[in-house]
C-alpha cells in the first residue's frame, strides 16, 4: 500500500507544471542579487557624485589647468615715455627691437636649446655667461634674452629650425633711441639693461626689453618714464613650441615729458664750441627754465643700450678731455673773477663797504710777509666798486674780502647758487665748495688770512659748477632766487614754475644789486672795460658780463714779477681755464649764459667772444617767446 501511494505522488509531480516545484535554493539567490545590487547602487552614486564634483564643482580648475598646458602667458616691459624739447621736437624715442627669448619652463633642455639656437645664431662667450647666470636666477616663466636685434636673415633662420628649438621664440619689443646722439647725451642721458641688484629690487626689472636710466634725465625721471607692464598669452605645442599668439595686453607707456630745452638751440652753441673741452648753459634768467647745456666733448648715448665694447670704454675713459663727464653740473672749476660780484654783494649787504668806497690798487697787497698781486702788475690806482668790476681788480677784492670775512662772504655766495646744491633733474651734480673756517678746521688746518684774500677773487678752495654760474648770473640780473629746471610739462600739463613770479626775491638789497649790474655792464661796454669782445651787434640790445680766469696750478712770485711768463705758452693741461658770465638785455634781463673753456687760458680772450656768439644766436632764436621752433637762422658750423 505505501508503494502505490508514493508512486502516486511522483507521477502527480510529473504532471505539474515546473514553476510550481518548489527551489529549495531561491530565497539565498535572492539575498545575494539584492546585495550586489545595492554595491553597484553605491558605488554608481559615489561615481555620479565624483563625476558632478569634477565637471560641475572643479570644472573651471581643472579647464584652468588644461588651458594651462596648452598657453603660456608672460609679462611684456612697457614702452618707455618719450622726452620731447620745448617745441615738442623728440628726443629720446623708442624703435622696435627683434629679439630671440628662451622660455626655461617650456623645455626640459635649457642647454640644448642654447646650444642649438647658437649653431643658428653664433653667440659668443660673453652671452653664452650671461644667458647660464639669468636662467639660474631667473624663475622659469620670466623670459631669458639669447639675442636682441635680430636681422630678417637671423628670424628666418629661428622659424625654419623652430622644431628643433623648443622654448626658443622670437618676440618684439623696443629699445630706446637718441635722434640728436652726441648733442644731448649729458642733459637727456641714457638707458642700459638692467644689472642683478636692480632685479633683486622689482621681478619687473627681470623682463626682457626692460631698461632703466643710468643718466641725465633718463635716470633721474626714471620712475615716471617706465611705465606699467602689460602681459602676452600664447598656444605652444607640447614640447613647447609657439603655435600662435592668443591675445596681447600692450603695457601702459610712461609719462611723456617736454623739456625746456631749445635742441635748435643746442645745435648752435655746439656748432661754436666745436673741438673745444668746454661747457655752456643757457637760462631764462626769470624762470629757471634752461635753455641749452653743453658739455664737449661728448659721446653716442645708444651703445650703452646695446653694449659698449672694451675698445670704445678705452678710448672715452682715456680720453683727457673726459667725454663722458658732463661738465655743467659734473665739472668744478675754480670760478675766478667771475666770483667777484659774489664779493661785492656780501660786502655790501654786509654794510663793511658801500659802492663809493676806494682802494688803492699799487699791483698787489701785502698781508704778512706775503704779497698777493694783481693782474695788472703796475695796478690801477683808486677804483670804487664799479671800476673795480670794469678793470676786474683783483687788488680791491683783496681788501673786501678782508673786510667783510669768509663765513659772510660765504652765505652771501650760497644765496646766490655757488657752492650749493640746485633743485635741477639731473643726478650726479657735485655741490663745488665756497670754503670757510669751519670746513678748514674739519680738515685739520688752520684757517689763515691767505685763504680769505685768495678767495676774494674765486682762486684758493673756490670752486663752483658751470650750472651754478649761469643761476648765480641769473640771481643777479633778476633778483629772484630762481632754481634752474629741465622739466617744463608732464603729460602735457605745464608746472607752475614758469610764471617768474612764483620764485621769490633775494635776501639782498635792490640797490646793492643794481651797482653790481651797473659794474658789469662797464666790463663789456665801456671804455677800457676787460670784455670789449663780448659787445653785441644787434641794434637795441646790450649785454652785460664778467670775465674769469682760473689758475690750475701755482705761479711763483719770483716768476710774476720777472715779467717773463705768459701762460699761453704752457702745456695745455696747465693753462689756466677761461670763463665769462653775462646776462641780456641788460634793461630787461631774459637770458642768462655762463661759458667756461677748460685751458682756454684768458676768459676776455676765449670765452667772452664766445659767450658773446651764444648770447647772440640765443636772442635771434628768442625761444622763450616762441610757441613753436623759431625759423631764425643761427650759427653754422665753421
Amino acid at each position: 500500500m505505501r508503494l502505490r501511494g508514493r508512486k502516486k505522488r511522483e507521477k502527480l509531480n510529473r504532471l505539474l507544471p515546473a514553476r510550481e516545484q518548489k527551489d529549495p535554493g531561491k530565497g539565498v539567490f535572492t539575498r545575494r542579487a539584492l546585495l550586489m545590487m545595492a554595491v553597484q547602487t553605491a558605488a554608481l552614486g559615489e561615481l555620479s557624485r565624483r563625476l558632478y564634483d569634477l565637471q560641475v564643482n572643479s570644472g573651471d580648475h581643472f579647464a584652468k589647468l588644461a588651458d594651462k598646458n596648452r598657453t603660456s602667458k608672460r609679462l611684456l616691459a612697457p614702452p618707455r615715455g618719450l622726452i620731447a624739447d620745448r617745441f615738442g621736437t623728440i628726443l629720446a624715442a623708442n624703435k622696435t627691437n627683434w629679439r630671440a627669448l628662451l622660455l626655461s619652463e617650456e623645455t626640459t633642455d635649457v642647454e640644448g636649446s642654447v646650444e642649438r639656437f647658437s649653431q643658428l645664431v653664433p653667440l659668443d662667450e660673453h652671452d653664452r655667461s650671461r644667458i647660464a647666470r639669468e636662467v639660474r636666477h631667473k624663475r622659469k616663466f620670466i623670459p631669458v634674452v639669447l639675442r636682441e636685434f635680430l636681422s630678417w636673415d637671423d628670424m628666418a633662420r629661428i622659424e625654419l629650425n623652430s622644431p628643433s628649438l623648443p622654448g626658443v621664440l622670437i618676440d618684439v619689443g623696443t629699445t630706446r633711441s637718441y635722434p640728436f646722439g652726441p648733442l644731448l647725451a649729458h642733459t637727456i642721458g641714457y638707458v642700459a639693461p638692467p644689472n642683478e641688484q636692480d632685479v633683486a629690487k622689482s621681478a619687473l626689472f627681470a623682463l626682457p626689453g626692460m631698461r632703466i636710466g643710468r643718466a641725465g634725465v633718463e635716470q633721474s625721471q626714471d620712475a615716471m618714464l617706465r611705465g606699467q607692464a602689460g602681459s602676452v598669452e600664447m598656444e605652444v605645442n607640447s614640447v613647447g613650441r609657439v603655435m600662435k599668439e592668443l591675445d596681447r595686453q600692450d603695457g601702459t607707456p610712461g609719462d611723456e615729458l617736454a623739456l625746456t630745452l631749445d635742441v635748435g638751440l643746442q645745435q648752435a652753441i655746439q656748432n661754436r664750441i666745436g673741438d673745444l673741452a668746454a661747457s655752456s648753459v643757457v637760462m631764462d634768467c626769470r624762470n629757471g627754465e634752461v635753455l641749452a647745456m653743453c658739455s664737449t666733448p661728448s659721446f653716442d648715448p645708444s651703445l650703452f643700450d646695446s653694449g659698449v665694447s672694451r675698445a670704445q670704454w678705452i678710448d672715452w675713459t682715456s680720453d683727457q678731455r673726459t667725454p663722458l663727464i658732463d661738465k655743467t653740473v659734473s665739472g668744478v672749476y675754480p670760478p675766478g673773477s667771475t666770483f667777484k660780484p659774489a664779493v661785492a654783494m656780501a660786502a655790501l649787504n654786509a654794510g663793511v663797504i658801500s659802492p663809493t668806497d676806494r682802494f688803492f690798487c699799487p699791483g698787489h697787497f701785502d698781508l704778512g710777509g706775503a704779497r698777493f698781486h694783481c693782474w695788472a702788475k703796475h695796478g690801477h690806482g683808486s677804483v670804487d666798486l664799479h671800476l673795480a668790476l670794469k678793470y676786474s681788480c683783483d687788488v680791491y677784492f683783496y681788501e673786501v674780502a678782508m673786510k667783510v670775512g669768509m663765513d659772510r662772504l660765504a652765505a652771501s655766495a650760497h644765496e646766490l647758487g655757488l657752492g650749493t646744491e640746485l633743485d635741477i633733474e639731473l643726478p650726479h651734480q657735485r655741490l663745488g665748495l665756497i670754503p670757510t673756517p669751519e670746513w678748514r678746521q674739519k680738515h685739520k688746518h688752520h684757517w689763515n688770512g691767505g685763504d680769505t684774500v685768495v678767495s676774494g677773487i674765486g682762486q684758493g678752495f673756490v670752486q663752483v659748477t658751470p650750472l651754478q654760474l649761469a643761476t648765480y648770473t641769473s640771481r643777479l640780473a633778476t633778483g629772484r632766487k630762481v632754481e634752474p629746471h629741465l622739466v617744463r610739462a608732464v603729460n602735457g600739463d605745464i608746472g607752475s614754475q614758469v610764471d617768474p613770479q612764483y620764485w621769490p626775491e633775494l635776501a639782498m638789497d635792490e640797490r646793492y644789486l643794481r651797482a653790481v649790474r651797473e659794474g658789469m655792464f662797464a666790463v663789456v661796454n665801456e671804455t677800457h672795460g676787460t670784455a670789449p669782445k663780448a659787445r653785441l651787434s644787434i641794434p637795441g640790445i646790450e649785454m652785460a658780463g664778467k670775465t674769469g680766469s682760473a689758475q690750475v696750478r701755482r705761479v711763483s712770485r719770483a716768476l710774476r714779477e720777472s715779467g717773463h711768463f705768459n701762460s699761453a705758452t704752457l702745456p695745455w693741461e696747465f693753462r689756466p681755464h677761461a670763463l665769462f658770465i653775462c646776462f641780456a638785455p641788460y634793461d630787461s634781463p631774459r637770458y642768462a649764459v655762463s661759458v667756461v673753456i677748460e685751458h682756454g687760458n684768458a676768459g676776455a680772450e676765449a670765452a667772452a667772444p664766445l659767450a658773446r656768439d651764444i648770447m647772440t644766436d640765443t636772442l635771434l632764436r628768442d625761444p622763450v617767446n616762441h610757441k613753436s621752433a623759431p625759423g631764425q637762422t643761427v650759427a653754422d658750423a665753421d
